[in-house]
């Protein structure tokens, strides 16, 4: 039952701001209680959070075009700092597209071994971090949780990872950290101009034009470092292959997207001016990502880093949507991100979990041997869906996204558009090449024996351990998983409008757009 207007904001504190501290709860108890339980305790936190992200969304009372306050209260009174919470269109749909994936990573994970308390309490960590970026209403408050969401991903892919993982983990923090350091820069920056660090009191102070021409730079690229800009990009393959499959669905699905909401949530938005003196650039930078990536990829022998370069492709729609200024074009990335939060998060599911754990070879050439479409029916099917969403087939999330992109910047950049088909041309080529490779080349080259025998016999099965004498069947966990996300990804590409009409009022409200 929604709450009348006077009752919205009781109604916002009781139930938006609980995703937090929910997660949060259950971070801790997943320490406090045997391992039996950590599992299920991560099960009913992301559940639960998705229950409210979801019913929220529902709620028609909601003033969702405009950043309302849902909580504030003061932290520190000397510097200004207060725990102030807020909500809008653009927010709410990061945070119920973090719930979905919460969710989904918690049921790929459901048979993990080791260290199985601390595990889900860093995955939650990260989760309730990433709602605190989301719903943050002060400067400093959004900063503390986007940098707390650094120290969990650290810890997922260093111990529970695999290929080069502390490699790959001292890697995505180092860059973090440096994208990290700009935005406090920028926010030292803008707290000196302006004496506040309240969002909604900054985005309608008027910084000089000076200020602005080197703080928006600064700002923004800090955040796209998370959101894998070229050309600080190489930390998101590299980070994707070696994070276990949780870790790569939440990096793929909630930590990328926290880097292109801050962008435009904070760079964007408190300096308008020097957002339109810098956005050729940007879009020049997407651009370039969207065709080196989607090439790159064309060239990989790893199936995750295949969807690793994929991500940061599509990452590049997310800029180039945010690069036009008007409200298609970012509505169009605030729905890709929510997209690709799911497409991405599916795509890493199968390929992590579903084929390297039962084959424990990523390596395409060796996959194409498996005739894995027989041996693994379901995941065929799975992987076939979220190919075809991430072609951007219609009927899917990745074409109403992309499409909503490209009417934004045809009006803005008409060339970048026909730059970006020979991106989309390659994204088809390469994720045609992976399907196939991955489970529909079985051929003359396969073994007689099938997969048991190729399995026995594969020299990338070194010890006995190692050699599986038969391909376990996809569990229910997992298939629940990836129904949920397979859904998710459908509904939107049939119905989009369910996300516009909350994602595009928030947008026409920001002042950044070109009137």
């Amino acid at each position: 039952m929604c709450p009348t207007d006077s009752n919205r904001r009781y109604h916002n504190r009781q139930v938006i701001a609980w995703t937090i501290y929910i997660t949060f709860a259950g971070a801790v108890m997943v320490l406090l209680f045997p391992r039996a339980f950590s599992r299920w305790i991560a099960l009913l936190t992301t559940t639960a959070t998705f229950a409210i992200s979801l019913a929220t969304f529902f709620c028609h009372d909601l003033d969702l075009a405009h950043f309302t306050t849902i909580v504030r209260a003061p932290w520190v009174p000397a510097l200004g700092m207060n725990y102030h919470l807020a909500v809008d269109g653009i927010s709410l749909t990061l945070v119920l597209v973090t719930s979905i994936t919460a969710v989904s990573s918690v049921l790929f994970s459901w048979d993990i071994d080791q260290r199985v308390n601390e595990f889900f309490f860093w995955l939650l960590l990260v989760v309730g971090s990433s709602f605190g970026v989301f719903l943050s209403a002060d400067l400093f408050l959004l900063f503390v949780f986007y940098e707390l969401v650094i120290v969990p991903k650290y810890f997922l892919i260093a111990i529970w990872g695999s290929t080069n993982k502390e490699y790959g983990a001292m890697k995505l923090t180092l860059y973090s950290f440096f994208g990290g350091a700009l935005v406090f820069i920028g926010i030292i920056a803008a707290y000196v101009s302006a004496g506040s660090l309240d969002l909604n009191e900054l985005a309608q102070f008027q910084f000089t034009p000076q200020l602005q021409s080197w703080a928006f730079p600064v700002l923004f690229l800090g955040f796209a470092v998370l959101a894998g800009i070229w050309p600080l990009h190489t930390w998101a393959p590299t980070g994707h292959v070696a994070a276990p499959t949780a870790g790569s669905m939440l990096l793929a699905g909630i930590v990328m997207k926290l880097g292109a909401y801050g962008g435009l949530r904070v760079a964007m938005n408190l300096f308008p001016q020097g957002f339109q003196m810098w956005r050729n650039w940007i879009a020049i930078l997407a651009v370039i990502g969207i065709i080196y990536a989607a090439a790159v990829a064309l060239r990989q022998r790893d199936l995750k880093f295949v969807i690793g370069y994929s991500s940061v492709s599509h990452m590049g729609f997310v800029l180039l949507g945010l690069a036009t200024a008007n409200v298609l074009g970012v509505s169009g990335a605030v729905l890709q991100m929510f997209s690709h939060g799911v497409i991405g998060a599916l795509l890493f599911a199968v390929a992590g979990r579903m084929i390297y754990r039962r084959t424990h070879t990523r390596d395409l050439d060796q996959l194409s041997l498996m005739d894995l479409n027989r041996a693994l029916p379901f995941a065929a099917f799975v992987f076939v869906i979220a190919s075809a969403a991430s072609m951007g087939i219609p009927g899917f999330s990745g074409f109403a996204a992309e499409i909503t992109i490209l009417i934004g910047v045809w009006k803005t950049f008409p060339i970048a558009v026909w730059i970006t088909g020979a991106g989309m041309v390659l994204v088809a080529a390469f994720t045609l090449r992976a399907l196939k490779k991955s489970f529909f080349e079985g051929g003359p080259a396969a073994p007689s024996g099938g997969v048991k025998e190729f399995a026995a016999s594969s020299p990338l099965m070194t010890s006995p351990a190692e050699r599986p004498i038969h391909l376990e069947p996809i569990t229910i966990p997992e298939k629940l998983g990836a129904g949920l996300l397979m859904f998710t990804t459908l509904a939107i590409g049939i119905y989009p409008k369910f996300l516009l009409d909350r994602i595009q009022p928030a947008v026409e409200a920001m002042r950044f757009l070109a009137r």
